[in-house]
């Protein structure tokens, strides 16, 4: 391909992060409001779930320390966690939305991502361990269940029943709000549904177990019901763990989404074929693009440049999550034009 060879070195390291016109930057600003708003109810939901989660932590573990009820330990403990955890969550949003600077040019997106994986720490190991403590603690040593104290601890139950239902409803209403299952793609948002919903049926868990304890006189009930706590516990931190560490160590974005931007770029005139296409999810709503392409013969240096502009601008306002985008433009299909730009040492901008 003539005249691309020189302008390579030129283009490589140039980010699409400045709006080419007062339209483009009319977007930017109108996302970033939008964002903000979302983040706003998004933190709403998490004090809501905090200040339910304070309450009936403390309402539970009197309940349980009235009736020695390890179910109802197990789940004071569990709305102890939650509370840590939303606590994280809050740090979460704040931390995520500060401007990109010279030590982390990329923003502070992946800080929701970091929070989020202790957040699910902290339901394993606050919540999930002491539960299974407490079931097989039970099951060594046994409980003295007086009636008088085992119903004072379902009465707490029952009202931890409505401020959790209370609570998981809210955060079901925002991801609603939000385009259902598309939201849930907010850590935050996902880690206060995951933990409402488990704290539900945690409570429901408690309950069987204390009430078939209470009827039988068989110890084995409830501790059944907390070691079924801790079982649920440790389900919820590893998925959420494990979301949050693909997305810590490098997600891609959609496949559809790649599938879009792949298509945008083969459908330019100037462009012969797309070598490469590389994603990234740096954020919330920023994304890494990063694509090796070959241009059609004959277009000399400054017409690269204008070419190179225009796939940006088009890009940008095709895609508004895709801030970060580099053009790598190749002299064709050779094997290193195949390969990742992290592998060569290339930031492939344009």
């Amino acid at each position: 391909m003539s005249g691309t060879s020189s302008k390579r070195q030129e283009h490589q390291t140039a980010p699409a992060d400045a709006p080419a016109d007062g339209s483009t930057e009319r977007r930017l600003e109108d996302r970033a409001r939008r964002t903000r708003a979302t983040d706003r109810r998004t933190r709403v939901t998490v004090l809501v779930a905090l200040g339910a989660n304070l309450l009936i932590a403390a309402a539970k573990a009197a309940g349980g320390a009235l009736s020695g009820s390890p179910a109802l330990l197990s789940e004071a403990a569990h709305s102890v966690a939650d509370a840590f955890n939303e606590v994280f969550l809050l740090a979460a949003l704040r931390r995520s939305r500060r401007p990109a600077d010279a030590r982390h040019p990329f923003g502070y997106g992946k800080e929701r991502f970091f929070w989020s994986l202790l957040a699910a720490v902290g339901i394993f190991v606050m919540g999930g361990c002491f539960s299974f403590f407490q079931g097989f603690e039970a099951l060594r040593e046994g409980t003295q269940e007086t009636t008088r104290g085992y119903v004072a601890g379902l009465i707490v139950l029952g009202v931890a029943l409505l401020a959790e239902g209370g609570s998981l409803l809210r955060a079901l209403h925002q991801v609603r709000r939000r385009g259902g299952r598309a939201a849930l793609r907010d850590p935050a948002l996902r880690t206060v549904v995951a933990e409402d919903g488990t704290a539900v049926l945690g409570v429901l868990l408690a309950i069987a177990g204390m009430a078939l304890h209470l009827a039988t006189g068989q110890v084995a009930w409830e501790a059944s019901a907390s070691l079924a706590i801790g079982v649920l516990l440790v389900y919820v931190a590893y998925r959420l763990g494990r979301e949050a560490r693909d997305q810590l160590i490098g997600q891609s974005a959609d496949p559809e989404l790649s599938g879009r931007i792949r298509a945008l770029l083969r459908a330019q005139p100037e462009i012969d074929s797309v070598e490469a296409l590389f994603t990234m999810k740096l954020g919330l709503d920023s994304t890494l693009v990063a694509a090796r392409i070959d241009l059609a013969p004959g277009l000399d240096s400054e017409r690269v440049e204008e070419v190179a502009d225009r796939i940006k601008r088009s890009l940008a306002a095709m895609f508004p999550a895709a801030d970060q985008i580099f053009l790598d433009v190749t002299d064709g299909p050779d094997g290193e034009a195949r390969q990742s730009p992290a592998a060569t040492g290339e930031r492939g901008g344009a």
